[in-house]
């Protein structure tokens, strides 16, 4: 939409450039004034950014026309000294730091209709979202929503990987990741146990790379071939954990007209080179809290989560992480920027040493050495990936 049409919209005069892992657009800061629909009375002056250029960002078929950043200033764009728009609603209407959201659509086709529903609730928690306990696990840095994942399980059996493996280098809960996204070597390892565990016997690689549909017949419900997939996080007392599980009915995923007498579905899982994320694929079947005030990230059953008057998510606890290391989170998890830094501040001792080498070399003949620096993109984020819902 065009700025005009917003009467008390002010531009800042300030570029912004954002490169998610699926797709990039490139605007202007401003600010603009707000009301929220329901609840929170009055107005409030935020942050927003006029999409001017982009790139596979608007998908063809999809009804969104932007996207509602909800993590943590260290993550804002152009610079972390932009208030986000939580936090300014926070400081301003005076709600408590803390949002929930229920995301519905389980067992629902893929379409860009965004009509399967959810709520979003800013300042607090809603009881009619929730059904049983709400289990919180740490936040571990803030910056995304990083938590601390101990262990998968695949049908009950445990996949006996390193518990690094599954934060390498992070794992973060998203609601921009459509899909649930796993490390490579954790990726694999699903895959071969879900593939050995299912009751189908031959199954095409396209399928669980994302390149190829599996389709039944209509009258066929695969969903009872394919085995449960448990995520186990460390619970706020660190000496227990507790998992969280989604039925088949959320990652076999159906697609909207593909055939007349088939039905046919999608694998809402896929492979990452820098994140676990838990995305839309998992958040379907829970009221996720997203709790800034104390740190923490809770799960709790969402009614929606729903299929043929059956539930698709189950919360079990608690469990002892007698079996697993006290911290499954590498030390060495920098923020990009730092690797960045370090990358740089390495490439400029190894000139430095180049250098040397090539004047020793040389000498009695004089040399030149000169440096440039290179621009550097540095977005990582995992949002909008396959953002088809």
């Amino acid at each position: 939409p065009s700025p005009r049409q917003s009467s008390t919209y002010k531009s800042q005069g300030i570029d912004v450039t954002v490169k998610y892992s699926q797709g990039s657009w490139t605007g202007v800061l401003g600010t603009d004034v707000i009301t929220i629909p329901k609840g929170i009375y009055g107005t409030y002056t935020i942050n927003i950014a006029t999409i001017l250029e982009s790139e596979n960002f608007f998908l063809p078929g999809v009804k969104w026309h932007g996207i509602l950043g909800l993590a943590y200033n260290a993550l804002a764009k152009p610079s972390s000294s932009v208030e986000t728009f939580f936090d300014s609603l926070v400081r301003q209407a005076k709600i408590p730091n803390i949002f929930s959201l229920q995301m519905c659509g389980a067992g629902l086709p893929v379409s860009g209709s965004g009509t399967n529903g959810g709520s979003l609730v800013l300042g607090g928690i809603e009881p009619s979202l929730y059904k049983g306990d709400i289990w919180y696990t740490p936040i571990k840095e803030e910056w995304y929503y990083q938590v601390e994942i101990l262990k998968l399980e695949v049908g009950g059996q445990n996949l006996e990987l390193d518990c690094r493996e599954y934060n390498a280098d992070k794992a973060i809960v998203d609601s921009g990741t459509t899909l649930l996204r796993l490390p490579q070597k954790v990726f694999t390892a699903v895959v071969q146990a879900i593939a050995r565990t299912s009751l189908i016997q031959e199954f095409s690689s396209g399928f669980w790379t994302g390149s190829q549909l599996a389709c039944w017949d209509k009258t066929e419900r695969p969903w009872s071939l394919f085995p449960k997939l448990s995520i186990y996080l460390r619970d706020e007392n660190s000496s227990r954990s507790f998992r969280i599980s989604v039925l088949p009915q959320l990652y076999i995923q159906p697609i909207l007209g593909i055939g007349e007498n088939l039905q046919c579905y999608r694998f809402g899982i896929s492979s990452s080179t820098n994140a676990l994320v838990i995305g839309a694929t998992v958040m379907e079947g829970f009221y996720v809290i997203f709790d800034r005030a104390q740190k923490r990230v809770g799960f709790a059953v969402s009614p929606c989560a729903e299929v043929d008057g059956s539930p698709v998510s189950e919360i079990e606890g608690p469990f002892t992480t007698a079996d697993v290391a006290s911290n499954c989170v590498s030390s060495l998890s920098f923020h990009e920027p730092v690797l960045w830094i370090a990358s740089y501040a390495l490439m400029s001792l190894c000139g430095i040493i180049l250098l040397v080498l090539i004047i020793l070399l040389l000498i009695p003949p004089r040399c030149q050495h000169r440096y440039t620096d290179n621009d550097v993109v540095n977005d990582e984020s995992s949002l909008v990936r396959h953002r088809w819902k």
